[in-house]
């Protein structure tokens, strides 16, 4: 059980993080096209972390969110990215790169966490589902 609360909590700050990594840039998007596909993205996590919430309340376990340290230096990493060349195609290259990472971590933990309990492994996959069609829309602002 342990395992399947740390999995959720794990979903829970992935999601987190696509909204903080969105947050940090979509003040600095110019085109409206891919504000727009931000924000959707946004909504799409913010809906993953309530689902999560909903999961570890039930289980009457602490939700532990993205620790202070981890925002902080992803908001200095994107401020410093975004010093250098604030255009469209490096903040899609900057979410693009958040999105991959969290693929391959959720891949890894659906393959390597046993007997997850069906409700868990849905969220997963939609978690995952919603990483691999953000990444695609971002593509095309590269």
């Amino acid at each position: 059980m342990e395992k399947d609360l740390d999995f959720l909590n794990y979903m829970y700050k992935n999601a987190q993080m696509g909204i903080i990594g969105i947050d940090n840039v979509i003040g600095k998007v110019k085109g409206k096209q891919l504000k727009t596909l931000l924000e959707k993205q946004r909504v799409q996590y913010e809906e993953v972390c309530n689902q999560a919430t909903e999961l570890l309340k039930k289980e009457e376990a602490d939700i532990q969110g993205v620790n202070t340290m981890a925002r902080v230096s992803t908001t200095f990493m994107a401020n410093m990215e975004l010093s250098k060349e604030p255009n469209d195609s490096c903040i899609a290259k900057m979410m693009i790169e958040g999105t991959n990472k969290g693929i391959i971590e959720i891949n890894e933990k659906l393959n390597n966490i046993p007997n997850i309990p069906k409700k868990i492994v849905d969220l997963a996959k939609r978690l995952l589902k919603t990483e691999q069609n953000n990444l695609e829309e971002l593509k095309k602002y590269l």
